[in-house]
């Protein structure tokens, strides 16, 4: 599994085309995390999760604002297209998981 880039001119009609979910990853140039959620996610996710996005907030700063992005590396998680959860976790394998499994029996969060 690979990121798929988008930006703040392709990101709800690429996800509106994306059934199923869909992991976004909000991350910047200068962020070490972010290097380490681009190399831990696929391999942690695969057969969690349908894809994975990524937004580089430097050139999608109108995105970055509109889900309120002020920590780095930042995620969301998508469900045929809308918005579903934040999810927050430990850049962990098992960690991850878990909070993605728990968050998909959930019932959708109210988007910001």
């Amino acid at each position: 599994m690979k990121f798929t880039n988008l930006t703040e001119f392709d990101f709800y009609p690429r996800l509106a085309q994306s059934p199923g979910s869909s992991l976004v990853l909000f991350s910047g140039p200068h962020c070490g995390t972010c290097r380490k959620a681009e190399a831990v996610l696929p391999q942690a996710l695969a057969g969690w999760v349908d894809r994975l996005y990524k937004v580089d907030v430097e050139k999608s700063i109108a995105l970055a604002r509109e889900y309120e992005i002020f920590h780095l590396p930042a995620l969301i998680l998508f469900v045929d297209g809308h918005f579903h959860a934040w999810i927050h976790s430990p850049l962990l394998p098992e960690m991850l998981q878990q909070v993605v499994e728990k968050a998909l029996i959930l019932p959708a969060e109210e988007a910001p």
